[in-house]
């Protein structure tokens, strides 16, 4: 599988932009292209796909991890571009967008073959799973409810083996010691403390950033 890092804080390729936010294109074996949150922003989102040779056309489903402008800010702006879509929205949001098929998370559920939703975790945010061979790679916008909550809830289908997106908060770090690859963006707080103790697995993030999982 293939993720791609739209929209972070800082940038991993020359010419693109940064903001306070987080957007990701997952690409998975028996899945449509998925758009993991949409930055703060449909200015860099749309300008960073560009540069990127992302068509937003190309898109078929777009999961929003929870309601926090840094995450839901491009929504509208992409779907102008792309409404034909099936939209995975955390419960209710102020005003509904228009997409092809909405669905309002709560539960953990199966969304595709091997891709999962872990749905709304203490009520908060959502975080994507998509089941490899080897394990589960976890993506994350902020990990409001707790990396741990989120890694037990990954594991009920499988051995957590990457963690993706941002680590609000998160100190926990003998959480990730079992895991192979921690790639911790946008709001984590602690980043140089988790590069330091974990070299090996630590992998830079940033707008641009390719990571490419062995299924």
């Amino acid at each position: 599988m293939k993720l791609t890092i739209i929209t972070d804080n800082t940038v991993h390729s020359s010419g693109l932009k940064s903001e306070w936010g987080f957007a990701c294109l997952v690409e998975a074996e028996g899945a449509p292209k998925i758009l993991f949150d949409t930055g703060a922003s449909a200015s860099v989102l749309l300008y960073n796909m560009e540069k990127l040779g992302i068509d937003p056309k190309s898109i078929g489903c777009v999961l929003v991890s929870h309601d926090h402008w840094d995450h839901t800010g491009g929504l509208d702006g992409f779907l102008e571009l792309n409404s034909d879509v099936k939209l995975y929205l955390p419960g209710d949001l102020p005003s509904e967008p228009v997409a092809n098929k909405v669905i309002k998370v709560k539960e953990a559920a199966e969304i595709y073959g091997g891709v999962f939703s872990t749905g709304l975790l203490q009520n908060i945010e959502q975080s994507l799973l998509v089941k490899v061979d080897k394990g589960v790679v976890v993506i994350v916008g902020c990990s409001h409810p707790g990396v741990r909550n989120t890694l037990a809830s990954a594991s009920d289908i499988g051995k957590p083996i990457a963690l993706i997106g941002g680590l609000h908060g998160f100190r926990e770090l003998d959480l990730i010691e079992d895991i192979d690859l921690v790639c911790a963006t946008h709001c984590t707080q602690y980043k140089q403390r988790i590069k330091k103790l974990y070299p090996e697995k630590f992998v830079e993030g940033g707008a641009g950033k390719i990571i490419r999982v062995s299924t």
